[in-house]
């Protein structure tokens, strides 16, 4: 894509300040979104012509697609390699989530294919991986910094007690009701600032979770709608439960975690005005890629 700053100017020529500047915040979310919404069009336009009768089963093509998208960022370079590598670890941890709800009978991918390990086809692994993507994608189109951000002993265990509560409810209490009080306590004062144009913007760390769970939510009646995965007692036109909603907030903050293993230079300890701190090249043109 074009620089940002070459989009602003004609944004800022043809619309109102405030209108310009909420137009750039969608174009730049929705340029971080690229890996999952090439796999939400791959998930629609499989269901809309795929035949049983063609040699390649549709899951299988989505594995194929997803691993060519994956391949494709890293050449174009919109993703640098230890992103990728932060990515693949969160695609080992939904993979391995995938293998265990599956088993338990939470959710089911009805269709046949050769790549399926435990009922899970493999493609399941880049729908979280996705999630991974934007998230590091977004903080760069961005220039995020988050502020006061809390201890990161506190910050990484949240995320392992969220990852465990996600086995252990099926066995023990479940325990979801505390970490959602949780995420409040420990990021109640956590502002993401984020850079548009030249202006400097914030929002609290537990409102963007919120609101990005939400658009997951979205994305997750889109798969079912497809038939790609079925909740279980779930009928394919029904939408897709809103406690859903909640189960994606608390498993944003283990990706959140999860990405923080390497970008540790956007998380600062105490309050921060990044128009005063923040460094030069942070009001320079920013490449959207």
């Amino acid at each position: 894509m074009q620089h940002e700053d070459t989009i602003a100017l004609w944004l800022n020529r043809h619309l109102p300040t405030p209108l310009a500047a909420f137009a750039m915040f969608v174009i730049k979310q929705a340029w971080a979104c690229l890996f999952a919404g090439c796999l939400l069009i791959a998930l629609i336009g499989t269901k809309l012509i795929w035949q049983d009768d063609w040699p390649l089963a549709r899951y299988d093509a989505l594995v194929l697609t997803a691993i060519s998208l994956q391949i494709l960022f890293l050449w174009l370079k919109l993703e640098s390699w230890t992103e990728a590598k932060v990515i693949a670890v969160f695609h080992i941890t939904g993979t391995l989530m995938e293998f265990f709800k599956v088993s338990a009978g939470s959710w089911s991918y009805p269709e046949p294919g050769l790549l399926k390990l435990y009922d899970v086809p493999l493609f399941s692994g880049f729908m979280y991986a996705a999630v991974g993507s934007y998230m590091v994608r977004v903080i760069r189109l961005f220039n995020m910094l988050f502020a006061p951000f809390p201890p990161m002993v506190w910050h990484f265990g949240l995320a392992v007690a969220v990852y465990i509560n996600f086995f252990s409810h099926h066995f023990i209490w479940d325990v979801r009701v505390l970490l959602f009080l949780g995420t409040i306590l420990l990021y109640a004062q956590t502002r993401i600032w984020f850079r548009i144009g030249a202006r400097w913007y914030w929002m609290p760390l537990p409102l963007a979770a919120f609101l990005s769970s939400l658009f997951l939510w979205i994305a997750e009646n889109v798969g079912t709608f497809t038939g790609t995965w079925i909740y279980a007692g779930q009928g394919q036109l029904q939408m897709v439960s809103l406690d859903k909603v909640g189960s994606w907030y608390l498993l944003l903050y283990v990706a959140f975690a999860t990405v923080t293993l390497v970008k540790r230079d956007v998380l600062k300890r105490n309050p921060v005005a990044p128009a005063q701190t923040a460094p030069a090249q942070r009001s320079q043109a920013v490449q959207m890629r």
